[in-house]
C-alpha cells in the first residue's frame, strides 16, 4: 500500500476520537503492539538523537524495500514510532525520501506534544529519512 493510502486510514482512523485524551490512549495501544527491536539491534548507535526517551531504531534493506525495527522505553514515543513505521516500512527509499508524512499535521500530533517530544519527533522523522537515503545511495552507487 502506497504511503499516502496509510496515511489517509490513520487520519480516517484518529476522526473517530473525540479527545485528545482518547488519541493519546490509541497512540499508547500502537505501541504495545509495535514488534520488539531484536536485542542485538538495541545498541548505542541505534539510538535516535534529540529524543526526550530512549527510541531505537534499526533498518534493513531487502528486494528495494526498507524495513523498520523499534523500540522505546516512553509508551506514548513508542506509539509515534510505531505510526510512523506503520506508514514508512515496507517502502522503497525513493518514496520515504519524498514523503511529506502530512498525516502528523493532519491527526494534530505536533500541536498536541509537549516541546521535547515534538523534536523526538523531528530526530524520528529525520533518521528514518537518513536511512532511505544511505540504503538508496548503495543501491545507485
Amino acid at each position: 500500500m502506497s504511503i499516502e493510502k496509510l496515511e489517509l486510514e490513520i487520519i480516517e482512523e484518529f476522526e473517530m476520537f473525540d479527545s485528545w485524551l482518547e488519541k493519546y490512549e490509541y497512540i499508547i495501544e500502537l505501541g504495545k503492539e509495535l514488534p520488539i527491536i531484536p536485542v542485538e539491534h538495541k545498541t548505542e548507535e541505534n539510538l535516535i538523537k534529540g529524543c526526550q526517551s530512549n527510541v531505537w531504531l534499526h533498518a534493513e534493506f531487502n528486494e528495494n524495500k526498507i524495513s523498520f525495527f523499534a523500540d522505546s522505553d516512553a509508551i506514548i514515543t513508542k506509539g509515534i514510532i510505531a505510526l510512523l513505521i506503520r506508514v514508512l516500512n515496507y517502502q522503497s527509499p525513493e518514496s520515504i525520501m519524498s514523503s511529506k508524512l502530512n498525516f502528523i499535521n493532519e491527526i494534530g500530533l505536533t500541536s498536541h506534544l509537549s516541546p521535547t517530544r515534538a523534536n523526538g519527533l523531528l530526530g524520528m522523522v529525520k533518521q528514518i529519512k537518513a536511512f532511505a537515503m544511505a540504503f538508496n545511495l548503495k543501491t545507485d552507487g
